[in-house]
């Protein structure tokens, strides 16, 4: 039987977070995202995480420790939930710090941002409504003059 070349459940681009304070992260997501982890955390002889597998929805994402050789490299994540309103407020319950509240956007999704305790950021929206290419590019232009008129 042949080896996946993707494992089963995994995508074909899984975050991997290099984190300062990587065990306040993993805890973040679980309060925040309802995450769990997937497998044994793996520690280094110090007690820091070595490697840890979480999965939030139907997506894994990887994280460890940062350290000389791996300095922390904070991201930005966009995750679909179902209710971003109720998530964020769990993500800000959860010791996230504002970005922004939802709010709908012109590409028809909601979202609002927090950022985690080592500085990733993630954008948690709920698509809402489909808007064709050239309605989109219209409510682009109309967002974009609205900001340039405000002074």
């Amino acid at each position: 039987m042949a080896v996946k070349h993707i494992p089963e459940g995994y995508h074909t681009v899984t975050p991997y977070l290099v984190c300062d304070g990587a065990d306040k992260v993993i805890e973040f997501l679980k309060k925040a995202f309802d995450a769990r982890e997937v497998s044994d955390t793996m520690k280094n002889h110090d007690g820091k995480i070595r490697h840890a597998e979480l999965l939030i929805g139907n997506s894994h994402i990887m994280l460890t420790e940062a350290c000389d050789k791996n300095p922390s490299m904070p991201t930005m994540l966009y995750l679909y939930v179902e209710d971003c309103d109720k998530v964020y407020k769990q993500a800000i319950a959860a010791g996230g710090k504002s970005i922004r509240e939802p709010e709908d956007q012109f590409y028809g999704d909601r979202s609002g941002g927090v950022i985690d305790s080592s500085g990733n950021q993630w954008w948690i929206g709920t698509h809402v409504e489909d808007v064709a290419p050239e309605e989109m590019k219209k409510r682009m232009q109309e967002m974009a003059k609205e900001k340039t008129d405000v002074k």
